[in-house]
């Protein structure tokens, strides 16, 4: 069987990087992993700030994916490592969370996002899946 997940709605709604379960990492409080996530594109600025105060996970996002903002020169080879330490912290932080991913056990994950072909599996399934990959990974560094 395969788990998979879109929103913060369902079962497996806390897969989602929107999922309200906030954590602390790098000396400070994150509302949600979309927020820690977005602000790495732009450490040590005033935009880092601005997009980990931001009110909703969905406008983190869309402050993180203007292009009018500088981003890092490095992203796209950290941005695996940064999705993973976030999501690693998210479930470290909330055990309620912890246990629905180890209740999984080593079903696939795929995050069913049928406009993102790199985080999700797109609209055909042929997408990396990116994000469902590292939550397996989270998963299995979780039950050692």
């Amino acid at each position: 069987m395969t788990v998979y997940f879109y929103n913060t709605q369902g079962e497996y709604g806390c897969f989602s990087n929107f999922s309200r379960h906030g954590f602390e990492l790098d000396g400070e409080y994150w509302l949600t992993s979309e927020h820690y996530f977005q602000a790495q594109k732009f450490p040590a600025t005033p935009h880092c700030d601005r997009i980990r105060e931001a009110k909703t996970p969905k406008d983190a996002a869309n402050m993180g994916r203007d292009r009018s903002r500088p981003l890092r020169k490095d992203w796209e080879q950290v941005k695996d490592d940064i999705m993973r330490k976030a999501v690693l912290r998210k479930f470290e932080t909330h055990a309620e969370i912890r246990e629905i991913l180890l209740a999984t056990g080593d079903e696939e994950i795929v995050e069913n996002a049928p406009g993102d072909y790199y985080w999700g599996c797109g609209k055909d399934g042929s997408g990396k899946n990116m994000l469902g990959q590292i939550l397996m990974e989270v998963r299995e560094s979780l039950r050692k």
